[in-house]
């Protein structure tokens, strides 16, 4: 029974936040069952990067720096960005630019709520640990997710040398801030708070810009009437 507690509360804040991103979008809603699957293949493809940072760990060694922004951030984004690119980018329901943002905190999010749940029963964690949990990891996952999904979607509705551009900033940007967040976990030891807290907060002011910026870009947003004769 306490196994099950622990799960339920390892994966609520996951299914929560992909329900928020979800509910964001405005004029076209993406097929549930295309947003379930890539939040499922979020969950397979933790296995595969665990090991991938295994083997670069003993290869490279624990540097703090290295650690931080190619062997986590940049394989656990490098990872997530190929599966968008080869599973959504030129599928036919990828019709919008939003639609970047919601596959991409999907996977993000079914990555981050696999980690949460082998967090939560391997660690025996309390209640108070996950919630710190939903609030920093989960919440950094989907903020990544939305600056991935954000760029892939500028990428998909742009021409010429802007989708290239675009693309490279989809993968390059969550790898830098993703980056940031781990060094300042595993760096700070004293105060830490003062660094994170002010950081989560410009992601999600910023995510929460680029969510208005891409539903603004919809072509299935309603034509404004002027007004005037």
């Amino acid at each position: 029974m306490l196994w099950f507690s622990i799960g339920t509360a390892a994966l609520a804040p996951g299914l929560a936040l992909l329900t928020y991103f979800y509910l964001k979008d405005k004029y076209d809603t993406e097929p549930l069952h295309m947003v379930i699957k890539i939040f499922l293949v979020g969950f397979l493809i933790v296995f595969p990067i665990m090991i991938l940072q295994r083997g670069l760990i003993i290869w490279l060694g624990d540097n703090s720096f290295v650690y931080s922004f190619l062997i986590s951030a940049g394989i656990e984004e490098l990872v997530k960005w190929f599966v968008l690119y080869h599973m959504i980018y030129n599928h036919t329901e990828f019709d919008e630019p939003y639609d970047g943002i919601v596959y991409a905190t999907a996977v993000s999010l079914g990555f981050a709520t696999i980690e949460n749940v082998l967090f939560g029963l391997t660690h025996e964690a309390s209640m108070g640990s996950l919630l710190v949990r939903a609030l920093l990891p989960v919440s950094g996952h989907a903020m990544f997710g939305v600056i991935m999904g954000y760029y892939l979607g500028r990428a998909k509705f742009s021409n010429g040398n802007k989708t290239g551009r675009y693309l490279l900033f989809s993968l390059l940007l969550p790898v830098f801030w993703h980056g940031v967040y781990d060094w300042v976990l595993g760096n700070i030891t004293e105060y830490w708070l003062w660094y994170i807290v002010p950081l989560m907060a410009f992601l999600w002011y910023g995510g929460l810009g680029k969510m208005t910026r891409a539903n603004s870009r919809s072509p299935f947003r309603p034509m404004e009437i002027s007004s005037r004769d």
